[in-house]
């Protein structure tokens, strides 16, 4: 025992340690990296398993859920049992209806439903009405020609509705959607992803536009669980179906394919946006005489020819009498 403390005591034992100690830490330290390995593509690698078990996970979950459910109920019974959607079929409906906020089987179920009883509906309502209430005088054809044409009111009324809403929808999309561009330039340019830029905005303008704020949240969700991106900002221009939604989304398409700033491009589309906003106010501002020109006729000429013409008429009518 006293010779191992004498040894550690010899200077000569001393320096061997140092040194021993100095090539371990040496060895230690060039192939510390080595060992480290690459932790960013390790990282990432995670990431992306994460993000594909998310996604995974969510697809199953909206399928349980019955996103790709089937409508369920009596129409859906009558319209499966007949085969409307074959006898009837309609190829620009869907788009139409997808245009006017309607998704999902039923509201298309319930479309070739509507639009196989409204004519027998519609029809039987004529025919009662020319035959047992007023005929307004009509002839025989022509009874039959109003009862025809209530079947035919009945088969297209279906698709004036449908039209009626998506263009409705339409116009409060693109009231609001020059603004909701100025936002997302705000937030690309505060260094925002364009899908932060798309749920911000969405949540903001709700207040100038709910359906504008549920077409942008709608294309936040398909950004993250589509697997190409062009088909989210496809379906975006397809949804709206408006030239100046189509010109954005090709915008945001070129602009993620060869890397231009989104900045600059957001910039120019709002802008577009801006002046066909502006003209087409112009627009409705230069057909207002043309459409006053018969309430004009009709409400404004009368009064004012009474007005003066009346007392003259009356001062006729009091020479007559006394004469």
């Amino acid at each position: 025992m006293s010779d191992f403390v004498n040894s550690l005591s010899d200077p000569a034992s001393l320096l061997s340690m140092a040194v021993a100690v100095a090539m371990f830490m040496t060895v230690v330290g060039v192939m510390l990296p080595a060992l480290k390995g690459d932790k960013l593509e390790t990282r990432l690698k995670q990431v992306s398993e994460q993000r594909d078990k998310l996604r995974r996970a969510s697809r199953s979950e909206l399928e349980q859920t019955g996103i790709k459910r089937e409508s369920k109920g009596t129409i859906s019974d009558i319209t499966q049992k007949l085969d409307l959607q074959k006898m009837l079929e309609d190829p620009n409906i869907e788009a139409k209806m997808e245009q006017a906020g309607m998704r999902g089987p039923r509201p298309l179920t319930i479309f070739y439903f509507c639009r196989f009883a409204l004519p027998f509906v519609f029809g039987l309502l004529a025919f009662l009405f020319i035959f047992f209430v007023n005929d307004f005088g009509l002839s025989g054809n022509m009874k039959f020609a109003s009862v025809i044409f209530g079947v035919a009111a009945g088969f297209y009324a279906p698709n004036l509705y449908v039209g009626n809403i998506a263009a409705k929808r339409q116009q409060s999309i693109m009231r609001a959607f020059p603004d909701a561009l100025d936002m997302m330039l705000i937030c690309v340019e505060s260094g925002m992803s364009i899908e932060m830029a798309f749920a911000k905005v969405g949540a903001e303008i709700g207040t100038a536009s709910v359906e504008l704020a549920e077409e942008l949240q709608l294309t936040t969700a398909e950004l993250s669980y589509l697997q190409e991106r062009r088909l989210a900002y496809e379906n975006l221009a397809r949804r709206t179906g408006h030239e100046g939604v189509k010109a954005v989304t090709m915008a945001l398409i070129q602009a993620e394919r060869y890397g231009t700033p989104l900045g600059d491009a957001l910039r120019v589309m709002a802008k577009e946006n801006r002046d066909m906003r502006m003209s087409a106010a112009e627009k409705k501002a230069a057909a207002l005489p043309a459409q006053l020109t018969v309430p004009m006729i009709l409400f404004f000429l009368p009064v004012l020819f009474l007005v003066v013409l009346g007392p003259a008429v009356i001062k006729v009518m009091r020479m007559n009498g006394e004469g």
